[in-house]
Formats: structure tokens, C-alpha cells, sequence
């Protein structure tokens, strides 16, 4: 398997420092980090590869001419996931990975309609248009390398974006349903603390009112007031808050290398934990307590969940300005259909064998790390090559400071 390639092979990121070797060993399609030159590739894939970063550069010129909304995004922003949607399209062309790649479509198609909700001012028809702009760049990029796909390629991989168009599409209504449901029930809540003050003045009113016009206009008052606050509560009572209230970050300058190394020194079965890390520091802006404690906790995790005779292997790069921290284990796989269910607050992997220990609150928690600094957290996991977990970040979080998360 792809994923399983001698360690050892320096994988070139386009933009940034060069990839950590370990990478291939996990999932480096979700890091667009997948190296062209590993054996069992189809041509077609490998042609792909070759050209991944002049597609991805060649569609963000092409989005920010023809859409209005991208324009102001910054690379970090409007690159993505496209990346790592690139490298797992070129995999759906090599046969033995077509069954992992369309598993990894969906997550990161996912997760791209999400950050788009979250993060930029797109609209859904933007949204769209965008991945249809997507796939015309990569079929024109293919023809211009000389490399066209033939009939039965193209068309798989044009129902390959289709499908992520409506996946997209779907996390992107989904997120900005959620983000309307939070901004009804911050409001809902701001409005009792001026009813509460009018009620107050009021009842005052009444009991001052020299006339009684002036107090049946106070009891007027009041009995309003008392209906708003009926209705205020009912609409509180139907919104669910778990999980939804901003994480404050403290945004520093930090070396993310010397993090994961004080993590992996810090854990108990640290002798398990194998770090891959860039030669020279990688510098970046985050919040380095909330950052420490989601690696933390998907370090735990996996040393929890995967098998114990195996390591955990942690890795981190850059590509495009977004920093990729990957954290691997082997065991047995998450269930596809959990592979959302254990990122949402008190819920657990109902398919896990330790399901009466759960996932906890770890997997959330570090989802809404990845939200707040601008980023997203992806998974990958199947039975041949384990799991992975991928922070997928912005170097730089100062601008996206505050962004919203549903985590």
C-alpha cells in the first residue's frame, strides 16, 4: 500500500519546507504530500502528482478572477484543502487506493464546504462555482502538461468533484445552519438583560403611578415584558449551547516542532511516540496552550485506541502557508459513519469496542482548536493502514482570531 512506503523518502512541499519522510507512511494524501515517485502508481496518478501545485496555483488565480468573494482571501484561506484534494483525486486513479480515496473525498470535501461557511463571505452558489472552476483548471492543467486523462479517467474524476460539490455543499449548509442557530440564541440571551431592566422600571411605575392611567400603562408594560420573557426562554430551551461559545486563544509566536517534541516527552508512553519534524524550526503564529492540549489529546487517543505493540508516530510541515500536524496509529479503524459522530460533544464512537469509555470530549475539543485558529481537522481510517488525524491550520491564526467554530 501506498501508505506503507520505505521510510525515508523526502516528499518536496511546493510552497514551504520540505515534508517530514513519515508523512508517507500515513495519510499524506490529506496533507497533499503524496510522492509521485512511490512504486504501484498508475501513470495517471503520477501525472497527476507531478502537477499537483501548478493546479492548485493555476485554480487560485483562476477563482480570484472570476469570483468576486475570493478576492480578498488570503492563501492560507482559499487554498484549503485543495491541496490534499488534488493528491486523493490522483489516487482514485490507481485501483488499489480508489476504495481509500473516495472514503478521504468525502471528509475533506466536508471539511472544505465547512471552512468556507466559517470563514469566508461565500455563498452556496459561490461555493459551487468555485469547485467547478476546480475541476475545469485540473482537466486544462492535464491537457497543457501533455498528459490528458483518457475517457473512462475523466470521468471518473468529474463525478469524483460532482460528488464533493454536494458534499461540500451540504457541510456548508449544515455549518452556517449551526452558525444562525448561535447567533438567534446569543441574541435571544442578550435581550433579557434590558427586559429584565424594563420590567424592573416598571413595576417601579406601578407602584409610584399617582393615577391610574399610569398604572394600567405600567401593567401594559409588564405584561409585555412577560410575554417577550415567555418567548425568549422557549426559544432558549429549543437551542442546544454544548460546545458552541468561542475558544479564547492567546495568539504567540512559537516554534510548532518544539511543541510536538515537548508533547511526545511529556506522555507517559512517550517511548511509543516517533516524531518526524522538519530540520530547521517551524515558526508560526497560534495559540500555544490550546494547540498543546489537542495535540495532546490526539496523541492520547491514539495511543489509547491503537495497538499497543505499535507506535504512534507524529508529524508535522507546511505546505501553502497552512502547517499540517498528522498524528497516526495502528488498530482498528473507526467506523465510517463515526467518523463524524466523534468530533460532536458527549457523543462516542458507537461502533468502538471501548465504547463505554468513549471518546470523551478530546476529539471536540481539538476540532474546535483547528476552527478557532482558521483550519480544520481531518480523518483518515481504515483497517490496512490505520488512522490519522490531521490538524490542518493556517501558519499565521492572527487574522482568523475568533473565527467562528460548531465544534
Amino acid at each position: 500500500m501506498l501508505r506503507r512506503s520505505t521510510p525515508g523518502a523526502q516528499v518536496q512541499a511546493g510552497v514551504g519546507r520540505p515534508f517530514p519522510a513519515l508523512y508517507s507512511l500515513m495519510a499524506s494524501n490529506l496533507t497533499g504530500t503524496t510522492d509521485p515517485g512511490q512504486p504501484g502508481l498508475a501513470p495517471a496518478t503520477r501525472a497527476l502528482l507531478d502537477c499537483r501545485d501548478e493546479v492548485v496555483r493555476a485554480w487560485m488565480d483562476t477563482v480570484r478572477a472570476e469570483l468576486s468573494k475570493a478576492v480578498p482571501l488570503h492563501i492560507s484561506i482559499l487554498g484549503n484543502t485543495l491541496p490534499a484534494i488534488v493528491d486523493t483525486l490522483a489516487l482514485l486513479l490507481t485501483e488499489s487506493e480508489r476504495e481509500h480515496a473516495i472514503c478521504d473525498l468525502l471528509s475533506l470535501a466536508t471539511e472544505h464546504g465547512g471552512e468556507r461557511a466559517r470563514l469566508t463571505p461565500y455563498d452556496i452558489t459561490t461555493l459551487i462555482h468555485e469547485m467547478q472552476l476546480f475541476k475545469r483548471v485540473l482537466f486544462a492543467r492535464m491537457e497543457q502538461a501533455g498528459t490528458p486523462l483518457d475517457l473512462q479517467q475523466r470521468a471518473l474524476i468529474a463525478s469524483s468533484i460532482d460528488n464533493m460539490m454536494r458534499d461540500s455543499a451540504n457541510a456548508f449548509s449544515a455549518v452556517q445552519a449551526a452558525l444562525r442557530e448561535q447567533f438567534v440564541a446569543a441574541i435571544t440571551h442578550d435581550l433579557r438583560t434590558p427586559l429584565s431592566n424594563a420590567r424592573m422600571a416598571a413595576e417601579l411605575i406601578e407602584r409610584i403611578a399617582g393615577s391610574d392611567d399610569v398604572r394600567q400603562l405600567a401593567q401594559t408594560i409588564l405584561r409585555s415584558a412577560a410575554r417577550i420573557d415567555t418567548m425568549t426562554r422557549e426559544l432558549l430551551d429549543r437551542i442546544v449551547f454544548g460546545g458552541c461559545g468561542k475558544l479564547a486563544l492567546r495568539i504567540s509566536e512559537f516554534d510548532l516542532a518544539e511543541l510536538a517534541r515537548e508533547v511526545a516527552g511529556a506522555i507517559a508512553s512517550g517511548g511509543r511516540v516517533q516524531l518526524e519534524l522538519p530540520p530547521q524550526p517551524l515558526l508560526g503564529h497560534w495559540c500555544r496552550d490550546s494547540l498543546r492540549r489537542a495535540v495532546e489529546n490526539l496523541v492520547g487517543n491514539a495511543i489509547k485506541y491503537g495497538r499497543p505493540d505499535a507506535p504512534v508516530q507524529v508529524s508535522v510541515g507546511v505546505l501553502f502557508e497552512r502547517v499540517k500536524i498528522a498524528v497516526h496509529n495502528e488498530g482498528e479503524p473507526i467506523a465510517p459513519e463515526d467518523c463524524e459522530s466523534i468530533f460532536q460533544l458527549y457523543r462516542r464512537a458507537a461502533h468502538a469496542k471501548d465504547a463505554a469509555q468513549g471518546w470523551g470530549v478530546g476529539l471536540p475539543f481539538a476540532r474546535k482548536v483547528a476552527e478557532a485558529h482558521g483550519g480544520s481537522i481531518v480523518v483518515a481510517s481504515n483497517q490496512q493502514d490505520g488512522t490519522t488525524f490531521v490538524i490542518d491550520i493556517p501558519r499565521d491564526a492572527r487574522p482568523h482570531q475568533g473565527a467562528p467554530t460548531v465544534a
